[in-house]
């Protein structure tokens, strides 16, 4: 047997332990910056998981406005130790400054995942149930509406038709495909 036998799916169970936690972080950042229903049970679970790192991070690291600090500290802290534990495990090193954009590259990307599934979705629920309530309408509304009103500006309602999720989610890939190729390649120059 080669060295990978036991290192791959090590490097898996780190990689989505650490990825379904990081999820939750930034999901809780997102849905508190977006005001969503705090008793929404979706949101409860994701404050229940992630309050006790952020209840002692939040003694030291204080919020910058309406933006909680602790969270994105958490979040990038963790991204930090899952990509320097698995780099380890496949023997490369890599510099800080590699590992600190490379790291925040994924947190981009993340973020655009985000809101790409999230828009995905909402509109597949509106075709399905249409004017349903439930806790994950709520919280894709929640999520979602922001950016998929800042899209109806631009875009009116055609026939009773929303293009906005569509809209939405063109500027969504094509950001993606703009911001990320230049950090890859810096966390390269660096690393």
């Amino acid at each position: 047997m080669d060295s990978n036998y036991m290192s791959n799916p090590v490097i898996f169970l780190i990689d989505t332990v650490f990825s379904l936690y990081i999820l939750a972080v930034m999901l809780r950042f997102l849905l508190q910056w977006c005001k969503a229903e705090y008793y929404n049970p979706i949101s409860q679970f994701l404050v229940k998981i992630t309050h006790p790192p952020l209840r002692l991070m939040r003694r030291f690291i204080p919020p910058v406005g309406q933006i909680d600090t602790s969270s994105l500290v958490l979040v990038m802290a963790l991204q930090m130790l899952a990509d320097f534990s698995i780099l380890l495990l496949k023997g490369i090193m890599i510099s800080v400054g590699a590992l600190i954009v490379l790291s925040f590259t994924q947190l981009v990307s993340l973020l655009f995942n985000i809101f790409i599934f999230a828009i995905f979705a909402r509109a597949i629920l509106s075709w399905v149930n249409p004017g349903s309530f439930d806790a994950a309408s709520s919280i894709l509304h929640s999520l979602t509406e922001p950016l998929l009103d800042t899209c109806r500006k631009f875009i009116p309602d055609i026939g009773g038709v929303d293009l906005s999720p569509l809209a939405a989610l063109v500027l969504l890939q094509l950001a993606k495909m703009v911001i990320l190729p230049p950090l890859h390649q810096l966390a390269g120059l660096i690393g």
